[in-house]
């Protein structure tokens, strides 16, 4: 048994029936001739012999009575696989449009609380021979980087761990005894806790004082973010949509403009959204984007969150799209700034004593109101993914994609995963933000090819033949 950290809590005391605070991890797989036989009791199969490295599949959560503190995990717990790992036909064609829509659909429902906090999608009908996987995981589980070095070890591109155990005995569960007194003592810990936690948040004030940005606005929140389309209260539902650029066009156009990768991803980001703006309000203002910054990068961790949200503010006011790479660049620079100042590790830190119920009745609160958000747009991610393709099965892995879950008035995710040769863009909708959540990615994709051509690059973009077909 472990405690939830509370950052994890947090993650979970936010989900509410409108907000589903799952990720998505989609493979796409390719069969070779001979393991087109490959079916859904196989993959079962491969994920049994794989539990072992695969922990937090095994966690089953565990309230405490009276909500006298976080829950916890109980750590090694029976895991049905008939459950988890679950049957899904595409109709013909079986392209990517007809994929995207089938996330959606599976996006679109709540993870079970009573059992182990993830579900596998076995889906088939894909064309060329291919079949998917779409993983549904809590977000209390595992970050970003958590869930790369877990979709890591299901691939077999990382190392065995070093414990040499094949398989655990399940835990047996916890008396209510056991679980209060548990959580007592970890009360008195966290107390003794309070002192650091103090210092931590002084030494950032401090920071903050002496900084020469201190009377600027731009310190900690760059703008009041705007009222929006997407900024509302969300439905249920769920809609997706995929598109693929090639990794080696998005470095030369940011080696070109003299920028990163991440600020190639928010000025196209904010170019695709001005093109929403103004389809959908006929003007484009700027917008307040939260971009999640790990701080915990390390190879061996596969759950827990050890991340925070940096405000980032996107230029979807400038026409000019090489101006609106500068000012994501400029943005991007201030955020991360006024993040260091402050201390990356605040909120998570001081998150560790928000008691349970109240925290839970904030976020339905949140999640039950209509209108502005009054912290963000939207959330706007950006992930290193594995550097070399993976295997399931002995099946090649050709495309990789992820996204993150909606935050209560926030109706658009955008979510960038780098694979091998690939730069893989995401978009989760609920169902009444957009139409067609592929407006947003045929957006973003036609503002690469303006960017590419004001920055003297050709405007034809590199097609990734190991990729679906775009929708």
């Amino acid at each position: 048994m472990k405690r939830l950290s509370g950052w994890d809590a947090v993650l979970l005391y936010s989900e509410t029936p409108n907000v589903h605070m799952h990720t998505l991890k989609i493979a796409v797989i390719e069969l070779d001739p001979d393991r087109r036989d490959f079916d859904i009791d196989a993959f079962r199969r491969v994920i049994h012999s794989r539990l072992y490295k695969l922990d937090p599949f095994c966690y089953q959560l565990v309230d405490i009575p009276m909500k006298f503190h976080h829950p916890m995990w109980r750590e090694n717990c029976d895991v049905d696989l008939t459950y988890h790992i679950r049957p899904w036909r595409l109709p013909a064609p079986g392209g990517r449009r007809e994929l995207d829509e089938a996330i959606g659909q599976i996006a679109s429902t709540p993870l079970d609380r009573s059992r182990p906090l993830w579900e596998m999608y076995f889906v088939e009908g894909l064309a060329n021979n291919r079949i998917a996987v779409v993983g549904k995981i809590h977000h209390a589980l595992a970050d970003g980087v958590a869930a790369a070095n877990l979709l890591a070890r299901g691939m077999d591109l990382a190392p065995e761990p070093g414990t040499g155990r094949k398989r655990y005995a399940p835990d047996p569960a916890p008396s209510k005894a056991e679980l209060v007194r548990s959580a007592f003592g970890d009360h008195l810990r966290q107390l003794g806790r309070i002192p650091r936690t103090v210092r931590y948040t002084a030494e950032g004030v401090a920071r903050v004082r002496r900084s020469s940005r201190k009377l600027s606005p731009q310190l900690t929140r760059p703008f009041t973010p705007p009222p929006t389309f997407m900024n509302h209260m969300l439905t249920p539902e769920r809609k997706f949509a995929t598109a693929t650029l090639a990794l080696a066009d998005i470095k030369e156009t940011g080696k070109t403009l003299g920028v990163t990768i991440n600020d190639v991803v928010l000025a196209l980001s904010s170019g695709a959204l001005r093109r929403l703006l103004l389809r959908y309000e006929g003007k484009a203002e700027p917008l307040l984007a939260s971009v999640p910054v790990s701080f915990d990068f390390s190879p061996d961790r596969i759950s827990g969150n050890y991340f925070t949200g940096m405000l980032v503010a996107l230029p979807c006011d400038a026409e000019d799209p090489l101006e609106r790479v500068r000012l994501a660049h400029d943005n991007a620079v201030d955020a991360k700034e006024s993040h260091q100042l402050l201390g990356p590790e605040l909120v998570s830190r001081w998150s560790a004593y928000f008691p349970p119920a109240p925290a839970e009745a904030l976020f339905r609160w949140l999640a039950s109101r209509d209108g502005q958000n009054k912290v963000l747009n939207l959330p706007i991610s950006n992930v290193p993914g594995p550097r070399e393709h993976g295997r399931v099965g002995g099946a090649l892995v050709t495309e990789i994609y992820s996204v993150g879950p909606l935050t209560a008035g926030s109706g658009l995710n955008i979510t960038v995963w780098s694979y091998v040769d690939q730069l893989n863009v995401s978009v989760l909708s609920d169902g009444i933000t957009v139409d067609d959540p592929h407006e947003v990615t045929e957006a973003i994709l036609d503002d690469f090819v303006e960017l590419r051509r004001a920055a003297g690059l050709s405007e034809k973009l590199t097609v990734v033949e190991s990729a679906m077909a775009q929708a």
